[in-house]
């Protein structure tokens, strides 16, 4: 039992202590008005009672409970064990942000869903090719060259709520992502010196190409947890204060200063209002065009309001291609003048927020380019595209004296807006996207024809052939093609230095299996491997790459079959071959006779099953199991398909009819009919033709056709897909 005694036993006093848990009790023989009465108020007085100063005693007793916290471990963003050999990287120990231990899952926004559909349908008929053995690879590679076409065709020509809808993509790289990725040195600094660290501003010093510079921004969360952790990016006037100071301290020591906004806004709650969110936000302002140091803003994501505005007043401001910038949300502005959120996409329209109409209103200074279906699905060479536009305008800035600078500050920002008077106002020219939308829709449709029609040519060679045939030659190429096309992926997402340096590193290393490798030159392996199958996972990215990395595998799976089948047959061969010889030959004399056209005897019937009998056994004896002979499988349509195509043709045919009359082109029919019938030239007739399709097709309305042909199947257009119900086959019967 440990003991801890506070007071000494005196003049037969008793004390008496013990620890019990988490609470010291101490028991003393003591009058507690005599700690009262001392002259001293405490301790001491009952000392020197019990010293002989003072003849009163009393057998009253006291005691004294104490509670012992328990104190958490301080959570310190380094690791216990790291790891004594580490040369460099030391920084990044010191920041709470490191990778994440899963993989975010892929999010399809709404208008990606027809093209990442035509995408799996691509995979699944490259699929059934290989099942089939037919090449397809020409029109496969037609077909993706078409997808790859209207994928860019959808970036290229995207609505501005569909951008809003990039720019707040779950997925999106975020401010220390891009930092980590375009410095050589990183070091996280916090507080505001009032006692607050605001999260959602992360502030610290970098280093690119070895100059320092002062980064400040707006961060976000990459999942759920880290958003609740920086209260999804909005700052509170703390985090504005910090980020003023550390722009005091950069203005002090000379570092150039590099913002990122990607904010929806200030945090508008009311202790953030009590705490003077709006006096925050305006010293920032009034700070930043007294700088003397130059500026550089970057918008990565959405910029909305003041919060964005109050680490934006920069020399130069920079948008990546789908990041937006706004005063009021476009739901927020919706609600406000169409008192419905649902009108967003026209607010949107209006406001003017994305990067190409705010380079026009000389709001924003460029663009910064992002690869196809947004900054996430190549974070690492939208990084490398932020750090040469960066790097680029802080060479021009440079240049400048202080009052260049600041001059240059301020008429950018009093260049924006202005007024004329006594002009007349060219009318507003509207952008029509339903036309480009509904040439998407026919581009997206076309592919669709051609995918369906591949998988019904593949379907019909389907188990003629039992496996696929793929030669050595095909894989050699096919492996070339796969390394060719690995290295410009690695290129275009930014490793290219990380595996040239990691490829000198197990040059220098000792000869060993992999298995062998030193934990340190392992982890790095597994690191970049695991950034590269990230950066290939993407949507809509590296679509051909994965398509033969695919190839490889089933080839390597379908070798791997034939060496067990050649493996199993040789076994069986050896052991089974002169055992079977003789049933084998009964087998073989019955079954040329049956070729003849001959019958079998009843000697001969009876020496033929007990072959059978015999073989089976043998079979038995190396733990093979006789299932059956198998039997070919043929393709039946359902029951009372026939009847429901014959009636979607009777109406269409009806249908072509009455717009063939509507349209006037009875005589060009009668025309068509007496031309075939002289024989007259193809070229004429396909001509005629084409002419009295393009009539009946302005003639037919599409939608209404395809309601009439689904109340009288009583079931959707959709499931009758292997009718020839199309125009031109119909056409074709006139």
């Amino acid at each position: 039992m440990n003991s801890l005694s506070l007071l000494p036993s005196v003049n037969g006093g008793e004390s008496c202590s013990f620890v019990s848990g988490s609470y010291i009790n101490l028991r003393k023989t003591s009058l507690a008005a005599d700690l009262q009465r001392s002259p001293f108020n405490g301790i001491g007085g009952a000392w020197l009672k019990h010293s002989g100063l003072s003849t009163t005693t009393n057998g009253r007793r006291f005691s004294v409970c104490s509670r012992i916290r328990k104190v958490q471990k301080h959570e310190y963003p380094w690791p216990d064990d790291i790891d004594p050999n580490l040369k460099s990287g030391h920084l990044s120990y010191l920041s709470h942000f490191k990778p994440l231990t899963e993989k975010p899952k892929p999010v399809t926004l709404p208008f990606e869903k027809p093209l990442i559909d035509l995408e799996k349908k691509i995979i699944d008929v490259r699929k059934m090719a290989e099942e089939t053995g037919l090449d397809f690879s020409d029109q496969i590679n037609l077909l993706e060259s078409k997808y790859q076409q209207a994928l860019k065709d959808l970036y290229t020509h995207l609505t501005p709520i569909q951008r809003l809808s990039i720019a707040r993509h779950p997925n999106r790289p975020t401010f220390l992502d891009h930092v980590l990725n375009i410095t050589e040195k990183w070091v996280e600094l916090h507080g505001d010196r009032a006692g607050y660290d605001d999260p959602a501003i992360v502030t610290g010093i970098g280093s690119i190409d070895g100059k320092s510079y002062m980064f400040i921004g707006h961060q976000k969360g990459r999942n759920t947890k880290e958003n609740i952790q920086r209260n999804f990016g909005m700052p509170t006037p703390h985090g504005y204060r910090k980020a003023l100071r550390m722009m005091k301290y950069a203005d002090h020591h000379g570092f150039p200063i590099i913002t990122f906004i990607d904010t929806p806004g200030a945090y508008a709650d009311l202790k953030s209002e009590e705490l003077g969110q709006g006096e925050a936000i305006a010293h920032n302002l009034r700070t930043m065009f007294g700088l003397k140091v130059p500026i550089v803003t970057v918008v990565i994501g959405e910029g909305g309001s003041g919060g964005a505005l109050a680490i934006g007043c920069a020399n130069k401001l920079f948008m990546l291609e789908n990041s937006v910038f706004y005063v009021a949300s476009p739901e927020a502005c919706a609600a406000i003048l169409w008192k419905t959120s649902s009108a967003a996409p026209t607010a949107a329209e209006q406001l003017r927020i994305t990067a190409t109409e705010l380079c026009k209103l000389k709001i924003a200074d460029g663009i910064i380019p992002e690869p196809l279906g947004g900054a996430h699905t190549d974070p690492s060479w939208t990084s490398q595209q932020i750090k040469l536009m960066v790097t680029k305008a802080m060479k021009e800035l440079g240049d400048m004296d202080i009052d260049g600078l600041l001059t240059h500050r301020h008429l950018k920002f009093r260049a924006l807006g202005g007024f004329v008077e006594g002009e007349p106002v060219d009318p507003e020219m509207k952008l029509n996207m339903k036309k480009k939308e509904a040439g998407l829709a026919q581009i997206t449709a076309d592919i669709e024809t051609e995918i369906e029609n591949l998988k019904k040519t593949a379907r019909e060679a389907k188990g003629k052939s039992l496996t696929p045939i793929i030669s050595g030659e095909a894989i050699e190429k096919l492996m070339e093609e796969v390394d060719k096309e690995m290295t410009n992926a690695f290129i275009a997402m930014g490793l290219q230095e990380k595996l040239e340096a990691l490829k000198m590193e197990l040059s220098e290393s000792p000869d060993t299996p992999d298995q062998n490798l030193s934990p340190t030159l392992k982890e790095k392996v597994d690191r970049l491997m695991q950034e590269f199958k990230h950066n290939l996972s993407h949507p809509g990215s590296y679509m051909a790459l994965k398509q033969k990395l695919e190839m490889l595998s089933e080839a390597g799976r379908m070798e791997q079959k034939r060496m067990k089948g050649e493996a199993l047959k040789k076994e069986i061969n050896e052991k089974l071959q002169e055992e079977a010889k003789g049933q084998m030959q009964v087998l073989r004399k019955a079954w040329e006779k049956l070729a003849k056209g001959e019958k079998l005897d009843e000697n001969q019937i009876e020496e033929v099953e007990m072959a059978k009998e015999d073989l089976k056994e043998m079979l038995k004896s190396v733990n093979l199991e006789v299932v059956g002979p198998g039997k070919k499988i043929v393709p039946t349509s359902p029951p009372g398909l026939e009847e429901v195509l014959t009636k979607a043709d009777d109406v269409i045919k009806k249908e072509i009819e009455a717009a063939i009359g509507k349209a006037g082109l009875r005589g060009k029919v009668d025309e068509l009919k007496a031309e075939i019938a002289s024989g007259a030239s193809k070229e004429k007739v396909e001509n005629l033709l084409k002419e009295i399709r393009e009539g009946i097709t302005a003639a037919m309305d599409t939608t209404d056709l395809k309601k009439k042909v689904e109340s009288t199947v009583g079931s959707p257009v959709q499931e009758t897909v292997g009718a020839s119900s199309s125009k031109d086959e119909v056409l074709n019967s006139c």
